[in-house]
């Protein structure tokens, strides 16, 4: 019961005037940021957002709760549930109003708690942003499901830089350059048909420029900058270590044959109005 009123207020919040608010600072003085995966902090397990900022080199980290994180982890695997959960319903009354959220911004660390705002355009208006009061973990869970921009403040960056955090284990998704990858087992050796003996970890979506250069569904990445991957944590650290102005390079086998790929470690271009597919799956 309780769950089910605390969705209806996200629900409610989202569409009502009065939980609107202006951002602290506009748009264009906040950092554009890829959300790479959930992990949780080494020293109290709790779950952490991971958001990749390719300028700096950091790594932006915001605490959410249990809930969010499954709903954030969800969305990056692309996992669609018989009914809608809470944000998939959000992100539908968004559709049916002829709304889109253009971006999400995390504008402000107030007191040890983040803020954030969504930015939603309606059909009619495009160009007039309708502001609507979140929490940056639902905002995050939204912005993953709808392809949605995600903008940080400085200060909330420059407050991450002295946290650490630790992967989720061998299931874990990551995304990084266009590419969502998960380490490689046996039962993802067998569904794409991979031979023994070739290792590697699995990417299993590419979009953007790793898409247009051939990479696909079911290659292997086998090493970034010369560095062989060790996990989908490393992967991410050795794009993130990637120096700034400098393309990452990465050793790809796919179907029999090598190849190496260069990626702009920039964060890449969004796709609002994006929709998981009823029924898709990723891993």
């Amino acid at each position: 019961m309780l769950k089910s009123i605390l969705g209806i207020g996200l629900i409610m919040l989202m569409v009502s005037t009065a939980q609107a608010r202006v951002p602290v600072l506009a748009p264009d003085e906040l950092v554009a940021v890829e959300l790479a995966t959930v992990a949780v902090d080494p020293f109290s397990g709790t779950p952490l957002v991971v958001l990749r900022e390719p300028e700096s080199g950091d790594f932006v980290l915001i605490s959410i709760g249990t809930h969010e994180a499954m709903a954030i982890m969800r969305a990056l695997e692309e996992v669609t549930t018989p009914r809608p959960m809470t944000h998939d319903t959000a992100v539908a009354m968004l559709d049916a109003m002829n709304g889109e959220l253009h971006q999400v911004m995390v504008d402000a660390l107030v007191e040890g708690s983040y803020l954030g705002v969504l930015d939603i355009r309606r059909q009619a208006v495009p160009e007039t942003p309708v502001y609507v009061d979140t929490r940056p973990s639902d905002g995050l869970a939204l912005a993953i499901r709808t392809g949605a921009r995600i903008l940080v403040a400085p200060a909330v960056l420059q407050a991450s830089r002295e946290r650490d955090f630790s992967g989720l284990g061998d299931d874990q998704v990551v995304t990084a350059l266009g590419l969502s990858v998960v380490a490689l087992n046996d039962e993802r050796r067998n569904e794409y048909g991979l031979p023994d003996g070739r290792d590697g970890l699995l990417v299993v979506r590419a979009r953007g420029a790793a898409q247009e250069q051939g990479v696909e569904a079911g290659a292997l990445i086998q090493s970034v900058n010369g560095s062989p991957v060790e996990s989908v944590m490393d992967f991410l650290r050795q794009v993130q270590a990637t120096p700034a102005g400098k393309s990452a390079r990465l050793r790809i086998w796919y179907e029999g044959e090598e190849q190496d790929v260069e990626l702009d470690t920039g964060v890449p271009e969004a796709t609002p109005g994006e929709r998981l597919q009823p029924g898709q799956r990723l891993i």
